[in-house]
């Protein structure tokens, strides 16, 4: 078999990034040296590394974060609340495995969204699957879902992702239907998922907002229960940055 028809094979069985390295093997020179099985171990981890490369760029296009953020350009300068060790415990993603909740508040501008971005985005480095949404925008999709038959569908789509970020949770009213949904959403990832929950108020003024005793008692122990909680404080750092720009 010569080398043209073994490349087309690669391809055929989607091998590109072994491909790519046999490519870059024949256009070095010091890989001569190297016996058959030092030069077949680099395609295999090369294949490897392009595969993990192309599920980590899938992963991050399904979970439509808001911000781009990455857990190396967290900024613990200023003084916001943030607990170095807690964020440093979160990036290991044991508490998703554990299937825990992390709990993230403070006034707006401080960072709290970005901050779930960058938890979100190592998530998916460990292969986790990841969504983003805010809490508000959600519940109108299960409002439309209950109207035209979709409800089973995402609800199935929720409840397979790993790591669930609610963004936004107090913005917005909760009407009866929403509350019943927030429910079933966050009993579904009982056992299987975490969920990153995103609000400006205190999680102590939660159950008031939610404004019905029975169902808050039922969304709060589902959510609170073995939670990570981390409190912003502080200025904007949005203003901050607006202000050193100027």
């Amino acid at each position: 078999m010569t080398l043209q028809s073994t490349q087309e094979r690669m391809r055929e069985l989607r091998l590109h990034g072994m491909l790519e390295a046999l490519a870059h093997q024949q256009s070095q020179a010091s890989y001569s040296s190297l016996g058959f099985e030092q030069r077949l171990a680099h395609l295999v981890d090369a294949e490897q590394s392009h595969r993990d490369t192309q599920r980590l760029q899938r992963l991050l296009k399904s979970a439509k974060l808001k911000h781009s953020a990455t857990p190396e350009a967290i900024d613990y300068r200023h003084s916001r609340g943030l607990d170095r060790g807690l964020v440093a415990d979160l990036l290991t993603c044991g508490w998703i495995e554990r299937q825990q909740n992390a709990l993230i508040t403070g006034p707006t501008g401080t960072g709290k969204t970005w901050l779930a971005c960058a938890l979100g985005t190592q998530a998916a480095r460990q292969g986790h699957s990841v969504l983003y949404r805010r809490t508000g925008r959600l519940l109108e999709e299960m409002d439309v879902a209950h109207k035209d038959g979709s409800l089973a569908k995402l609800r199935g789509q929720l409840v397979k992702t790993k790591l669930l970020i609610l963004d936004d949770f107090g913005l917005t009213g909760l009407n009866a239907l929403g509350r019943s949904d927030l429910l079933e959403i966050l009993d579904d990832r009982v056992g299987t998922g975490s969920t990153i929950m995103l609000g400006q108020m205190p999680v102590k003024d939660w159950h008031a907002f939610i404004n019905d005793p029975a169902l808050a008692d039922a969304i709060l122990d589902r959510l609170i229960h073995s939670s990570h909680k981390l409190e912003l404080k502080g200025d904007s750092m949005r203003k901050r940055k607006s202000a050193s720009a100027k």
